[in-house]
């Protein structure tokens, strides 16, 4: 049953979205010019700078909110950034994994349940994938996103990956499973773009990721069912990722010294 009345994204909360991740992706873009700036976490103030640099190297993973959610009409939008630090990893092992697209569900699982390549253009994918988003109710969802990603020198790397579709599937893996109308259903992902900075770092890899999802606002009355979701599943999706993406890293280093 769907989990509360149905939401339809509006043309005035998608134009809001399309420019807003512009402006982060000019943003990430300048970053990515220098070495010096090329991660957010380990730019900017040195203080700051410092303290983010101690954690890392004690292992703690940074989870960070850029934005409040934002308000748009109908819609909020949600943006967090997470770092962590992974010891002996490479920036090839990270650019490996980020391109193993019809196994992403051995690293990612239970979020991502299954994942393919639909087509391939030079450094460009296209990917499959069915994710299970699980709070309170379970939200199953078909999505594909156009992904983009390689080195951008001897010791650093990233990934834009950016979704076309998500569509909200009903009854999932019964006689009766189907989808709905892209931009219709209950509006708890209607978009979602990733931003990968990686880069060598004290006998290792910081990998950085940027998470900018769209979904639904919260309505009047049903507050106690779709807050949790959609305010709190963007920062504890983004948080799980990196973890993930840090211990398959770590798995693969482990592997590797075994051969």
């Amino acid at each position: 049953m769907p989990a509360c009345r149905a939401a339809n994204l509006s043309v005035a909360a998608e134009q809001a979205w399309q420019i807003y991740t512009a402006q982060v992706e000019e943003r990430i873009a300048r970053q990515h010019t220098q070495r010096d700036t090329y991660l957010a976490a380990l730019h900017g103030d040195p203080a700051e700078r410092a303290g983010i640099a101690s954690q890392l190297s004690s292992g703690v993973v940074s989870v960070v909110s850029l934005n409040g959610p934002d308000a748009l009409p109908g819609a909020l939008l949600h943006h967090w950034r997470a770092t962590a630090f992974v010891p002996q990893a490479t920036p090839e092992e990270m650019l490996h994994l980020l391109r193993d697209y019809d196994h992403l569900s051995q690293y990612y699982a239970p979020v991502v349940t299954a994942s393919h390549l639909i087509a391939k253009d030079g450094p460009a994918a296209l990917v499959a994938m069915r994710m299970n988003e699980k709070k309170i109710i379970t939200v199953v969802l078909d999505c594909e996103f156009r992904i983009e990603n390689g080195l951008a020198g001897f010791d650093r790397g990233y990934e834009f990956s950016r979704s076309t579709h998500i569509r909200q599937v009903d009854y999932p893996g019964t006689a009766r499973e189907h989808l709905r109308p892209e931009r219709d259903g209950d509006g708890l992902l209607w978009r979602l773009n990733s931003y990968w900075s990686f880069i060598e770092w004290r006998n290792g890899l910081v990998i950085e990721c940027e998470s900018i999802s769209l979904t639904r606002d919260i309505p009047a009355g049903l507050n106690w069912l779709v807050a949790p979701l959609v305010r709190d599943l963007p920062r504890e999706s983004l948080e799980f990722t990196i973890r993930a993406t840090a211990k398959a890293l770590q798995a693969q280093n482990t592997e590797g010294a075994k051969r």
